[in-house]
């Protein structure tokens, strides 16, 4: 929430300043636990990353008991909790990620996503703020599929299928 509409809402607010120094050391922290189930981890900000763990899974292990384990991991290392999202592309893997916060964690498997993005609304896709939200409304763009649903010429399903984390 932006620090003036949270000033609006209760006044008495006291901010205290921010720790820069511990937020990049725990998010270093963090940041070897993931390192230690794949070496394709793409950071987005201090507190998440995508997670490639297609070609790294352990024998015998799920994306879902691995992203499970490396929750649990960050919680016994730091006391934080972690939400995870798992897909099989960084699209779908942001929004699992976003459906089970605080400390949960979600997965949209491959058959699940085109039903999944189908009826949810654009405005709630990872990258689209009101302003771009707006402007694809006022292009008749309004649900996930509302372009391929209209357009035979445009792919369904254009997502390759891998095993991603959001976390």
């Amino acid at each position: 929430m932006p620090s003036t509409l949270a000033m609006r809402k209760c006044a008495d607010l006291v901010f205290v300043p921010p720790r820069f120094d511990v937020y990049r050391a725990v998010s270093r922290e963090i940041h070897a636990i993931f390192r230690e189930y794949t070496p394709l981890v793409e950071p987005l900000s201090l507190d998440e990353a995508y997670l490639d763990v297609t070609d790294h899974l352990r024998e015998g292990t799920t994306a879902w008991a691995t992203a499970k384990e490396i929750r649990k991991r960050i919680h016994d290392a730091t006391t934080l909790t972690a939400s995870a999202g798992i897909s099989y592309n960084k699209f779908l893997a942001k929004l699992a990620s976003d459906r089970q916060k605080p400390n949960g964690q979600f997965a949209i498997m491959p058959d699940e996503g085109e039903a999944f993005i189908a009826n949810l609304a654009v405005a709630r896709f990872h990258g689209v703020g009101p302003v771009t939200a707006r402007k694809m409304y006022a292009l008749g763009i309004e649900t996930g599929l509302g372009p391929a649903a209209s357009d035979p010429r445009l792919p369904a399903q254009p997502f390759r299928q891998v095993r991603r984390l959001a976390l």
